[in-house]
C-alpha cells in the first residue's frame, strides 16, 4: 500500500533518555520453523531481553504486500523498530519473513488474510516452545490488513492473549476497498471528470466482485460489468465536448487479481462478526491523517469486540499521522520515504499498555 529514500536513523538514536536508562541487553536470534499444520517453513528474527528469565511475547504480523521481517516500507524497517523498543523493555518479539520473503517459504499471491492469520498461529506455537517466553502471555501485533489477520487468529486461537492494532484494518473488506481505493483517486493528479469516473468504474466493479467473489462466473461477470459501463461512459464523455480521453481503467490486470484468491476472500471479509468473537485486551492505534484505514475503525474495535463490550479495549488516534504511524505534513503516501520512523512516544504507548494487560 505504500525516489531516493532517507535512511532510518540508527534505532539507539530514535529511544529516549528515560527509556534507554531501563532499557535491557537485547538478544537477537534468528530461526527457522516449520508449520505444523501447513508445508510453509518460516524465516523469522527473534529479539528478547539478555536476561534469563520468562517474558510475555508478542508477533509482529505485516499488511498488505509481501514484507520482509523488518516490516521495510518506503524505505524504513518499521518492524525492525518496533520490535527492538518492545524488546528493550521486556519482551520476546517475533518477526517473520512474509510468504515467498526472504527465508519464508510459500507463494504470497496465492495466500488470503486467513493464511496470514494462520501464520501468526504457527509463530505463537514455536514461541510456545521457546525458553525465553511465558507461555500463558503472547499476542499478535498486527499493522494494517494485519489487523484483520490478529483478529481471525485471537478468534481462532485461545493462545492469544492480547492485541496491538496499529493502523489495523477492523471493517469489512468491500468497504475497506471503496474506502482506499477513493482516497487514492481523489489526491490523485487526475481531472475531477476522470476522478469521477474511476470512482465511479471502481464502485461497480468492486461490487460485482463481492457479489461473484464465490463463483465460477466472477471472470466473466467483471468484463460484462466493465463493457456496459463503457458504452454509457462513451456517451457521457462525448457529450463533453472533450477532444482526447485519457482515461483508461486496467481491466485485465483488475480481473487478474480480483479473481486470485487474496481478493475473493479479502472482499467478503465480515469484521464485525470476527470482531465479535473476541474478547481478550485490544490496543488499536491509528493516525488521524491515514488514507488507507480511517479513524472510524477505532469504533470498530471497541463496538464489534466483546472485549469492547467489557471494557479491554484501549484506543488512540494520533494526531498529523499517516498510516505508517508516521508525523505528517501531506499525509500522502508520496510522503512517506521523505519522513522519519515511528515515534519513541508512540511506541512507549504501546509498551505501557502491555506492560499494564501483562502485568510485567
Amino acid at each position: 500500500m505504500v525516489s531516493s529514500l532517507l535512511k532510518l536513523l540508527c534505532i539507539a538514536c530514535l529511544i529516549t533518555a528515560a527509556h534507554s536508562s531501563a532499557a535491557q541487553v537485547l538478544k537477537t536470534e534468528d530461526v527457522i520453523f516449520k508449520a505444523q499444520k501447513d508445508t510453509i517453513t518460516f524465516g523469522a528474527t527473534i529479539t528478547s531481553p539478555q536476561k534469563k528469565g520468562r517474558y510475555p511475547a508478542v508477533v509482529i504480523v505485516s499488511g498488505t504486500g509481501p514484507q520482509d521481517r523488518n516490516g521495510t516500507m518506503a524505505g524504513h524497517p518499521f518492524f525492525e523498530q518496533i520490535a527492538a523498543y518492545v524488546s528493550e523493555s521486556g519482551y520476546v518479539v517475533l518477526r517473520m519473513d512474509d510468504r515467498g520473503v526472504g527465508q519464508t517459504t510459500g507463494v504470497y499471491s496465492q495466500a488470503t488474510t486467513r493464511n496470514f492469520a494462520m501464520d501468526a498461529l504457527e509463530a505463537v506455537q514455536f514461541l510456545k516452545s521457546y525458553p525465553a517466553v511465558d507461555t500463558t502471555q503472547i499476542g499478535l501485533l498486527g499493522h494494517s490488513e494485519g489487523g484483520a489477520a490478529i483478529a481471525i487468529a485471537a478468534a481462532q486461537c485461545a493462545d492469544v492473549k492480547f492485541l496491538v492494532s496499529l493502523a489495523g484494518l477492523a471493517t469489512n473488506g468491500l468497504e475497506s476497498l471503496f474506502v482506499q481505493n477513493e482516497s487514492l483517486v481523489n489526491s490523485s493528479k487526475l481531472s475531477a471528470i476522470d476522478k469521477k469516473r474511476s470512482n465511479e468504474i471502481n464502485r461497480l466493479m468492486f461490487s460485482v466482485a463481492y457479489q461473484y467473489a464465490h463463483s465460477d462466473s466472477l471472470k466473466s461477470m467483471l468484463e460484462t460489468t466493465y463493457n456496459d459501463w463503457k458504452l454509457k461512459d462513451d456517451v457521457y464523455f462525448q457529450s463533453l465536448g472533450i477532444d482526447r480521453d485519457m482515461f483508461r481503467f486496467p481491466l485485465y490486470s483488475y480481473v487478474n487479481h480480483a479473481t486470485g484468491p487474496w481478493y475473493r476472500y479479502f472482499v467478503r471479509y465480515n469484521a464485525e462478526m470476527v470482531l465479535g468473537q473476541i474478547d481478550v485486551p485490544v490496543l488499536a492505534i491509528n493516525g488521524d491523517r491515514d488514507t488507507f484505514v480511517l479513524p472510524e475503525n477505532l469504533n470498530n474495535w471497541q463496538q464489534y469486540t466483546m472485549a469492547g463490550r467489557h471494557q479491554k479495549v484501549t484506543t488512540y488516534l494520533l494526531e498529523s499521522t499517516n498510516h505508517l504511524l508516521q508525523h505528517c505534513e501531506t499525509c500522502q503516501p508520496s510522503e512517506y520515504a521523505s519522513l522519519g520512523a515511528i515515534p519513541s512516544s508512540t511506541l512507549a504507548k504501546i509498551v505501557d499498555w502491555i506492560r499494564t494487560v501483562t502485568k510485567s
